[in-house]
């Protein structure tokens, strides 16, 4: 059975040193022959792309695909639908403080959420060798989504209190939502903030510190809450993004790492952050794996808490031979090659 205290044991000590954690999902898509359009919206397609990139890599988990539409959708956002790009939000749901006091928390019954539950328990089924965790948006990236993203950091200055209803709701959607996860069977959640990344530090701490540390206490010995950020100010920011406990955290490509690590404690981990974009989709076998030694040469022995990663969720269309050539990189860095 899964424990989070002895996972983070694990990748501290190195247990198994070839196995880090990218965020690797949506390319399992080309290995069973769908499309984006068919992923999003079919459970058993999803656990089975899972299932076809577990067995493909030597990942410390599998991951859920990672759609931060869904909880929007949950609350009635507009969304467009393609076969080759993740679902989009087109319009605002709140407009004012006063929508914001009349808007319902949803069922997680309501849209796809169901679809990812259920895409989850069957992946937990099927993959036995690792732990499986979901993937949700934080509670200050949903507020963006319901509010806009301006509308959202307009609210930081001009509707602070407006603001601070929206994100109780939010959290309180979300936590049901990681509770269904739970029953589930999932062994943790992935939480991806990465619109907090645009705040001050001082903003961060009242906008989203206190609501993702309400979701860090759903956290119990075989479930796990792990914290993306993406931003370019996180390193400004770390001390808030420590205070919600979460248990590891996972930083984008917009930042140092080296900056990062030397602002963490050494038994917290720390993933990150190999370009999903410039590298895993648009860069070379050989750039892949440059980039990879090259981060691990600098940064592996110096710090012990460090697990190279993607920046973020590789994208559906990177090159199956540039994710290869990334775990190639671990394997060949471990084996002292």
């Amino acid at each position: 059975m899964f424990n989070r205290i002895e996972w983070v044991k694990s990748l501290l000590e190195r247990k198994d040193a070839g196995k880090v954690l990218p965020i690797l999902s949506y390319p399992g898509g080309q290995l069973i022959g769908t499309s984006i359009g068919q992923l999003v919206k079919d459970s058993k397609l999803q656990a089975m792309a899972m299932k076809a990139v577990a067995e493909r890599t030597n990942s410390a988990a599998s991951v859920s695909f990672m759609d931060l539409s869904v909880e929007a959708e949950c609350f009635g956002a507009q969304l467009v639908f393609s076969d080759d790009e993740v679902p989009t939000v087109t319009h605002s749901v709140v407009t004012s403080p006063e929508e914001i006091d009349s808007l319902e928390v949803p069922a997680v019954s309501s849209c796809r959420a169901p679809v990812y539950v259920e895409a989850v328990r069957i992946a937990k089924n099927n993959i036995t060798d690792r732990p499986v965790f979901a993937g949700v948006i934080g509670p200050f990236s949903l507020a963006g989504r319901l509010l806009d993203v301006n509308e959202a950091m307009f609210y930081c200055y001009d509707e602070p209190e407006a603001l601070e209803r929206l994100l109780d709701k939010t959290t309180r959607f979300l936590e049901n939502y990681i509770n269904e996860y739970k029953r589930a069977g999932a062994d943790g959640v992935v939480v991806a903030e990465p619109l907090a990344g645009l705040l001050s530090p001082e903003f961060a701490e009242r906008f989203s510190e206190p609501f993702v540390r309400r979701l860090a206490q759903l956290q119990e010995d075989n479930f796990i809450v792990i914290y993306h950020n993406c931003g370019n100010e996180t390193v400004k920011m770390l001390p808030s993004i420590l205070r919600t406990g979460c248990s590891c955290y996972h930083f984008g490509n917009a930042v140092d790492m080296g900056d990062v690590l030397a602002g963490m404690p050494s038994d917290v981990i720390a993933m990150g952050n190999i370009d999903p974009a410039g590298q895993f989709c648009n860069g070379s076998e050989e750039s892949v794996y440059r980039c990879t030694k090259q981060l691990m040469e600098r940064l592996c022995d110096k710090y012990p808490n460090f697990v190279i990663s993607s920046g973020c969720d590789i994208p559906y269309h990177a090159d199956w031979k540039n994710i290869q050539s990334f775990f190639n990189a671990v394997s060949d860095y471990y084996n002292g090659k």
